[in-house]
């Protein structure tokens, strides 16, 4: 475990079975949907969510990935700013947005609004993570890895500076590292 974690919150193995799960949901809601299915992933950190998530997906999907920002350090800073945009016309497609995790909300507010004004046929959303507790705005994940409490979590894609995504595990960074 890397010294600076203090608990391992989601172990590697029950990532890899949630996804597994995850991944049986998704393939039975749109099992008879006629159109084309997209995989939208929030750069960087849903990268491996994304990764764990689509090899167990049994229907054809394609994937393509944003670059959003709203965090500085710590804290969301409430601005969303588009640093890179879909390569692909989302007119009439089914999207399923790939999230490492729903925190205040804005960020997938805005971008879920984003999808569905480009002419999404429809806007899903999937998360590794949910912490209800520090929602902003009101919005709800489709699917749901697990719930988490307001700590703060590295590992599977999640950061702290752009450190820690690489841990096969969710953990809690210890405090001393972030204050």
């Amino acid at each position: 475990m890397n010294p600076n974690i203090k608990k391992v919150l989601i172990s590697e193995e029950e990532i890899v079975k949630r996804c597994r799960e995850l991944a049986k949901d998704i393939d039975r809601d749109y099992a008879n949907n006629p159109r084309k299915v997209l995989f939208v992933a929030l750069l960087k950190g849903s990268v491996p969510f994304l990764s764990e998530l689509i090899k167990r997906v049994e229907m054809d999907v394609e994937i393509d990935f944003m670059d959003v920002s709203s965090y500085d350090g710590t804290e969301s800073i409430g601005d969303i700013k588009i640093n890179k945009d879909l390569n692909t016309s989302v007119k009439g497609v089914d999207i399923i947005l790939v999230e490492d995790i729903v925190d205040t909300g804005r960020t997938l507010s805005t971008v879920k609004k984003m999808l569905q004004n480009k002419g999404a046929n429809s806007v899903k959303i999937v998360t590794l993570l949910d912490k209800p507790s520090r929602r902003i705005i009101d919005i709800k994940a489709d699917y749901i890895g697990f719930e988490v409490e307001n700590e703060f979590v590295v590992g599977f894609g999640l950061d702290f500076n752009q450190k820690y995504r690489n841990l096969p595990y969710v953990g809690v960074l210890k405090e001393e590292c972030y204050k």
